[in-house]
């Protein structure tokens, strides 16, 4: 039997887990250059924002505190030219979403709230599918959003490693 105190502490644990996952996609994303799978991972981060919402929403409403502090961005450095690099960035993600899924997949199972149980079902099925975009990334697919039309042409470029600010 799971008390709220518990439930409150392994969201808390899962949050943090979480939080750790979306700061290495962040530091991640400058690394890729391509266009298309770029826009892969503006929309993995924007997944991980939403599971970080709910997870936050969910303790708050069982009484808990949500940390924000994850002790820093990652730093992710990778050897080679930026056009190069990227692969060791997709596998690195890639890795870390299966042992991500493999370490929480049997205590979310175990869980008695079954409201829970599902968000963080659906939060490591999701993960499942940014591992898939990742692996199929690393095999040189970048339609991992949708298929372009065939009237707007290849690509020319590539994204820049850092944001324009004014």
């Amino acid at each position: 039997m799971q008390g709220k105190t518990e439930l409150v502490e392994l969201l808390q644990e899962f949050y943090r887990d979480k939080l750790a996952v979306l700061l290495a996609h962040d530091a991640g994303s400058p690394l890729i250059p391509q266009y298309d799978i770029n826009n892969a991972y503006q929309y993995i981060l924007n997944r991980d924002e939403t599971h970080l919402s709910w997870l936050s929403q969910a303790i708050v409403e069982l009484g808990g505190r949500v940390e924000e502090d994850a002790g820093g961005p990652p730093v992710r450095k990778v050897a080679g030219k930026r056009k190069d690099a990227f692969r060791a960035i997709l596998e690195e993600d890639a890795r870390d979403a299966q042992a991500f899924v493999d370490r929480w997949r049997p205590r979310v199972g175990a869980m008695a709230n079954a409201r829970h149980r599902r968000m963080l079902d659906v939060i490591l099925g999701e993960t499942l599918e940014q591992k898939r975009s990742f692996e199929q990334a690393l095999a040189g697919q970048t339609d991992l959003l949708g298929r372009r039309s065939e009237q707007v042409g290849p690509r020319v470029g590539e994204v820049l490693p850092t944001r324009w600010i004014e």
